[in-house]
């Protein structure tokens, strides 16, 4: 039973999904298999926030037993129905407390789910639990979050990438074959470099974010967090579509699924190197692993040409102006009064005033804290046009530049992430060094373009996952779908199978010595 388990833990969605269809094993054995993976290493993650056992099973129970009866019941199903998925925890879920990694949410339960959620359950896809983030989606480790961080599954001395590094780990630890994330300046494709799994940020509008906590509402974006970039598809047709909930939400049909299936090709492609998003400043071994990746698509018949966006290299400024900026209106909203935490002055007067600022003192983090402060600071009256509307500007640049670069090219291709994963600790008390892991993820989510991450190899001096990521034109998610599938074949073909392979394994059951939970609700 044991071997059975944990070869059901490895296999891919799409693999899960064929075997529950032929009914060759059962969901509720599917998800059992993960639940019982999470009881066994996560005290050594901390990749979940909380479990979500009864439910998950239930789930898996309804879809054997539409699929035991047949007929219509069974021919309703989803194609994933049955497959087992973890949710980010800054979005919002009927039955699980929703906290966004802080302690001003502690224990809060939504009245609602996000329309993506909504959507797992019309698939009936069990969802596992709400995984760990930076606070309010702030941070690029997952070190931030008030429940401890979440550690690294190739190393567990390193960072999982963040703010979404749970829902990263949890998918390369073999807990979950499938999680939900959401990318501000990187969320979900730094984690995925760093963990050697498929992160991807679709186009903005492509999903909802209806029921996403926000941060900074202009440039969030909810995403898939797979281990194959079929997978990522797949997940992306269950959670996209237009959403009258969602005023930015497009109208426009995604046929990523036939992109990813492994049967295209790259033959006359043109793929741009972006000049500024590689080279100086970037690790040896991550370049090596993206230059043998460029040479794998031109040796598969695409040609390689150099683009440069010289306004890129003011990205990483105007992103840490617009994000804090949109952060602390976004925030506004926790003040002790209407939910959440409320802590109250030690002395009188007992003011509104006082209460908020009581509240926000004692449930806020420091980088939360910080971030607020910046925005605010940059959105006051004065210096709005300075600061705030200066870079905004850059913004129209950048999808300047980004227009150009797509008149030569059919995709962009850079480094997901400067470094492999750093040592925990290692830039915690350095804002600015953090901030630097997001400069050739942060310009999408400017432009609004879609993204997409996935392992290029291990670095050499340390043997850690480097990502590769793709750039597309808005509204044209297919053609990462497409060129992603032929260079993951291409790779896989060369290394003898995935990358996860090839990581280490994680001990179980969990060592109690190496937990960093807070005492969740796992």
């Amino acid at each position: 039973m044991t071997e059975l388990k944990n070869e059901l833990i490895r296999h891919s969605a799409s693999d899960l999904a064929a075997k529950l269809a032929a009914r060759e094993v059962s969901a509720v054995e599917v998800t059992q298999a993960h639940l019982d993976r999470i009881a066994d290493v996560d005290g050594q993650i901390n990749a979940f926030l909380h479990v979500n056992t009864e439910e998950a099973l239930a789930v898996a129970a309804e879809v054997d037993a539409a699929r035991a009866a047949g007929g219509a019941a069974a021919g309703e199903l989803h194609a994933l129905a049955g497959v087992p998925i973890a949710v980010k925890d800054l979005i919002v879920t009927i039955g699980q407390p929703t906290t966004a990694g802080s302690k001003i949410l502690e224990g809060w339960h939504s009245p609602y789910d996000a329309t993506v959620v909504k959507k797992l359950r019309a698939a009936k896809m069990p969802i596992l639990g709400k995984t760990n983030l930076d606070e309010f989606a702030m941070g690029s480790s997952t070190e931030h979050s008030a429940y401890g961080p979440t550690r690294n599954p190739w190393d567990l001395d390193r960072i999982p990438g963040g703010s979404g590094g749970g829902s990263a780990a949890a998918v390369a630890a073999f807990e979950a074959p499938l999680a939900l994330g959401t990318d501000t300046g990187g969320s979900i494709r730094q984690p995925g470099a760093v963990t050697g799994t498929v992160g991807v940020k679709p186009t903005y509008g492509a999903v909802s974010r209806y029921g996403a906590i926000a941060m900074a509402s202009s440039l969030d974006q909810i995403g898939p967090v797979s281990r194959t970039v079929l997978d990522a598809a797949l997940l992306q047709e269950v959670i996209g579509g237009h959403d009258p909930f969602d005023s930015t939400s497009l109208t426009d049909p995604f046929d990523n699924l036939a992109a990813a299936a492994r049967v295209g090709n790259v033959a006359g492609m043109k793929i741009g190197i972006i000049k500024e998003l590689h080279g100086e400043g970037y690790q040896a071994g991550v370049e090596n692993r993206f230059n043998e990746s460029l040479q794998l698509l031109k040796d598969a018949g695409a040609e390689i040409v150099e683009v440069s966006c010289p306004n890129l290299k003011y990205a990483l400024g105007a992103y840490y102006l617009i994000m804090p900026s949109e952060a602390s209106s976004n925030l506004a909203k926790f003040d002790g009064v209407r939910y959440g935490l409320r802590a109250l002055p030690k002395d009188a007067p007992m003011t509104i005033e006082r209460v908020m600022g009581a509240t926000r003192a004692a449930g806020f983090g420091d980088e939360v804290k910080r971030r607020i402060i910046l925005g605010t600071y940059a959105l006051s009256a004065g210096y709005y046009d300075a600061y705030y509307g200066s870079a905004q500007k850059v913004r129209t640049l950048i999808q300047r530049d980004f227009d150009a670069a797509f008149s030569k090219a059919d995709v962009l291709i850079s480094p997901t992430a400067p470094t492999t994963a750093f040592k925990l600790g290692e830039k915690a008390n350095d804002p600015l060094a953090m901030y630097l892991n997001d400069v050739a993820t942060i310009p999408a989510n400017m432009a609004g373009i879609p993204g997409l991450s996935l392992p290029g190899g291990l670095a050499d001096e340390d043997g850690l996952p480097v990502g590769v990521q793709l750039l597309a034109p808005a509204r044209q998610d297919a053609r990462l779908y497409r060129v992603g599938a032929v260079l993951e074949a291409i790779l896989e073909e060369k290394w003898g199978g995935p990358l996860l392979a090839q990581a280490p394994e994680l001990k179980t059951p969990a060592l109690g010595a190496a937990s960093n939970s807070a005492g969740g609700s796992n």
